[in-house]
């Protein structure tokens, strides 16, 4: 089974010292049965006062840090060594049950609903980068036809996102609003994400945000760069006889062995890879560099 190390660097250089820093971290990657985690370790400068390992309202690990020194540069260094397995389809998307009745279920009912049902239920909401609109609703249609299966409609709407949307670093930024991404048709992962959860709770189905990792190809007789990678977003859609299938809009490809999965939540605000509020610092400059790895190389 492939095994990967992962490096994830972050640093922060501020124009003025920062003299409290709290920050929120999401560096750790989940260990689940698709993925084994076998190393992972996260280093601070300067040295923390506090930095206390726990878990979020989503399960992901994180880590609450504490610097009370004055600083005018923060690094952030997580390291990680993880096996990832194929994951067993549990159901061929076409067997899969008529989009509109994974709707039906998920509308409020006065009977009993299982757990799994209930945990899917809060990524069907609104969330604050993701708004439900009519116009990301009307996108989706072309692909969810009457009766459809649901994974073969998510199927066919990540490959519309694919061919008919441009990646192009420099058309967004984190605050883009999705009415921009879907009206420009450019953007990054992260804005393609956003938008296929858009299109999806636009249609009142549960899906969620993933952020990982992605193994990249050196071109032909190029070694791999180091520090050259970067983190990597995609989707995954709860469906009751199948559970959760992700899907990456950004490549048009089912996730396999080549994703590595770090967080999930509604969008990217509950998995930022560091998060917090500073006293001082003023402007920044801001750099991350991401290694991933194959364990044979």
């Amino acid at each position: 089974m492939p095994a990967y190390h992962v490096i994830h660097e972050t640093e922060y250089r501020y124009r003025w010292p920062v003299s409290l820093s709290q920050q929120l971290l999401h560096l750790q990657p989940r260990d689940m049965p698709w993925q084994r985690v076998h190393a992972r370790s996260l280093t601070v400068e300067p040295q923390p006062v506090q930095m206390q390992p726990g878990t979020d309202s989503f399960g992901n690990p994180c880590t609450r840090l504490e610097i009370n020194q004055p600083h005018t540069v923060l690094r952030v260094s997580a390291a990680m060594h993880l096996e990832v397995l194929p994951r067993p389809r549990l159901l061929a998307f076409e067997d899969s049950p008529a989009w509109e009745s994974v709707v039906e279920s998920c509308r409020y009912h006065s009977g009993p609903v299982d757990d799994e049902q209930l945990e899917a239920l809060r990524y069907r909401q609104e969330s604050p980068y993701i708004r439900i609109k009519h116009v990301f609703a009307d996108y989706a249609r072309k692909s969810f036809t009457p009766g459809r299966p649901l994974l073969e409609a998510v199927d066919a709407l990540m490959s519309r996102i694919h061919a008919e949307f441009t990646f192009d670093p420099e058309a967004t930024h984190v605050a883009t609003p999705l009415t921009e991404v879907l009206e420009r048709k450019r953007g990054v992962c992260q804005d393609f994400a956003h938008l296929m959860l858009a299109c999806l709770r636009a249609l009142g189905i549960p899906a969620r945000y993933i952020s990982g990792y992605l193994l990249t190809q050196p071109p032909p007789g190029q070694p791999r760069l180091i520090g050259a990678d970067a983190s990597h977003a995609w989707i995954s859609v709860w469906c009751p006889q199948a559970g959760w299938t992700d899907f990456d809009p950004t490549n048009n490809v089912v996730p396999g062995v080549e994703h590595i999965t770090l967080a999930w939540g509604r969008d990217f605000s509950d998995v930022s890879p560091l998060r917090g509020v500073i006293l001082g610092g003023g402007d920044h400059d801001l750099e991350v560099r991401v290694t991933v790895m194959p364990e044979d190389e």
